[in-house]
């Protein structure tokens, strides 16, 4: 039983990562509990971001080789700009998204499952009641291999996902491939996430990345900017190299910490067509997170 649970938390794992892909916070994750502080400091934009994330998930066994997980995630993100910035004026103090997930996890055989995921999504400045715009969907479906029981465990996951709030409205390709090829190291290839693990001892890993991370909010109070029209959501990108530390008290249960800096980032104001009209934010920053989990 505890075998199984731990497959599918490492399958739910490499499919819902790849949620980064369709710019979008931080996805959902398959631990049982998580909370999470973000910040990006003060840059030369005179704009600093921060993140508080706490979400819970419930696997339930049906069947006698199939799961169901249901579970939740909220996110508020907190936003500093420069006194004479739009979306200053515009009285915008916080955003909010909140996401409550519905997977199904078949097992095909000893290694292989197939998942299918369904996310509803409010993300919102939640500045008056709940209207149309604040609402999307997000669909993923995959296949997962994984092998631990080798001398150079692997995990291998494709698919595709398709993301109602993105401009691009087709649906897009997953791909995420893990392996463990020495005692003490492994890495990692795919979106959004590609790096490397040093695993020092059972209770310690270090851990580079280069991950992708990002969000869209809808603006419930719409913001008029005189020279490009009315901006109607914000969303950011991001590409950000960090290295990271990980204390793990039990197999299931951690403490982590992670420092890095941006490759790239870009904040824009969007208008009804989701077209950018006005860049808030493309100045490289200092980005650090920090959290504890417990795991299945």
């Amino acid at each position: 039983m505890r075998d199984s649970l731990v497959t599918v938390d490492k399958m739910v794992l490499g499919i819902l990562l790849c949620a980064f892909f369709t710019v979008q916070v931080t996805s959902q994750s398959p631990d049982i509990f998580r909370i999470e502080y973000m910040l990006m400091p003060k840059n030369k934009a005179a704009v600093e971001f921060t993140r508080f994330k706490i979400l819970a998930n419930v696997p339930i066994k049906v069947r006698e080789k199939d799961n169901i997980i249901i579970g939740g995630e909220y996110n508020y993100l907190s936003q500093e700009f420069g006194e004479n910035d739009p979306i200053a004026m515009g009285g915008v103090k916080g955003l909010h998204v909140v996401d409550f997930n519905l997977a199904y996890v078949y097992r095909y055989n000893e290694d292989w499952r197939f998942i299918g995921v369904a996310t509803p999504r409010l993300s919102s400045s939640l500045t008056n009641r709940v209207v149309r715009g604040d609402v999307s969907a997000n669909i993923t479906v995959g296949a997962f291999k994984n092998k631990q029981n080798i001398d150079k465990p692997i995990r291998l996951v494709f698919g595709i996902t398709y993301n109602s709030t993105v401009a691009l409205r087709i649906p897009l390709p997953i791909v995420y491939y893990e392996k463990r090829f020495h005692p003490n190291w492994s890495y990692v290839v795919g979106v959004p996430k590609t790096g490397l693990k040093y695993h020092l001892k059972e209770r310690h890993m270090i851990q580079t990345e280069i991950i992708l991370d990002g969000y869209f909010v809808n603006l419930q109070n719409n913001i008029i900017l005189p020279d490009t029209g009315i901006a109607s959501s914000i969303s950011s990108s991001a590409a950000l190299f960090t290295i990271g530390y990980q204390y793990n008290i039990t197999k299931s249960m951690s403490f982590y910490g992670y420092g890095g800096h941006t490759l790239f980032q870009k904040a824009v104001l969007n208008n009804q067509d989701r077209n950018d009209i006005f860049t808030l934010n493309d100045e490289p920053s200092l980005y650090f997170r920090a959290g504890f989990r417990i795991g299945i």
